[in-house]
């Protein structure tokens, strides 16, 4: 069983990419992007158009509501439910996207972490509130130095659940996430866009939301914000973009404060996807600009034995 997965840094140009190589293969897409999947997000995910969607059939877009946390767990379990449908209607799945903990988690499986514990979270969250998140990433330093060298200090979170697995058990995350589960049965071709160098790059993330925010994204953040239901503790709220603008919303900080946040967020963003995909064993790198999409789908065919040629 065989599946190509097309990697990149957001603002890298994977979809349209993926659009255009989906046209040359009997090939169905995968997202793999941890926001997609949310209903009503829309134009701060950059999510495909219906008409987009309609020309080649697309996989775990709008599948969860954005007051439904969504899992890498349960990532792997829908996508590959998935890709055993479009295998058994005779394509090849395509999966596109730039969470990478989602290609690891269907790759390699998810390590047997323990349940959240609320008396250990507080008890780590009181000492974050007398000593500050810092001094709790150097606490983290000293059990699991790799967790504390890609984890940033001021990221509470993921300190506190770090923290909390080595209370709970007693072992380091990083050697509990290496354990894993069973890895998948899938043999991947793993094919990455750099997309353009680095000042490029940012130029082409502050345009992206610029364009985001003429489309209207301000008003999709205002009516998520109005539900009531919704905040800061979930991850849709926390995708880049939304998070900033509702920090704005809640009266934090002013616009133009919220507009810079959610650039640099973007910008942080791609700097740590492209760490990841650096360390991604197997992997190849596209030249960029990318192969013409014909060129690579006849190459992706003779890989997997199927017959190429423009479908739609």
């Amino acid at each position: 069983m065989r599946a190509v997965c097309l990697m990149g840094p957001t603002a890298s140009g994977k979809t349209d990419y993926a659009l255009a190589l989906a046209k040359h293969l009997p090939a169905e897409i995968v997202s793999v992007d941890s926001a997609l999947v949310y209903r009503h997000m829309d134009i701060g995910t950059a999510k495909p158009d219906p008409g987009a969607r309609g020309t080649v059939p697309h996989h775990l877009i709008d599948v969860a509501d954005p007051a439904e946390p969504y899992s890498a767990g349960r990532f792997r379990e829908d996508a590959l439910a998935a890709m055993e449908a479009i295998r058994g209607r005779g394509r090849i799945p395509l999966l596109v996207g730039g969470t990478m903990l989602y290609f690891r988690a269907l790759q390699q499986g998810l390590a047997r972490l323990p349940p959240a514990d609320e008396a250990t979270r507080r008890r780590i969250e009181d000492q974050a509130r007398v000593r500050g998140w810092p001094a709790m990433h150097r606490e983290l330093e000293k059990v699991d130095p790799e967790a504390a060298a890609r984890i940033r200090p001021t990221d509470g979170q993921r300190i506190q659940r770090a923290l909390e697995v080595w209370e709970l058990t007693g072992c380091p995350l990083t050697r509990l996430q290496r354990a894993g589960t069973a890895p998948s049965a899938w043999a991947f071709l793993k094919l990455a866009m750099a997309g353009t160098d680095r000042p490029q790059l940012h130029r082409a993330i502050e345009e992206r939301f610029d364009a985001m925010l003429a489309a209207g994204l301000e008003a999709e953040v205002r009516r998520l914000h109005a539900r009531g239901d919704l905040g800061p503790q979930l991850p849709s709220v926390r995708a880049v973009g939304y998070r900033q603008l509702w920090g704005w919303l809640e009266g934090e900080y002013d616009r133009e404060e919220a507009i810079r946040r959610a650039v640099t967020a973007t910008r942080r963003l791609a700097k740590r996807q492209m760490t990841w995909l650096r360390s991604e064993p197997s992997l190849e790198w596209l030249p960029d600009p990318p192969p013409e999409p014909a060129v690579l789908a006849g190459r992706i065919a003779r890989w997997a034995g199927i017959s190429a040629g423009r479908v739609c």
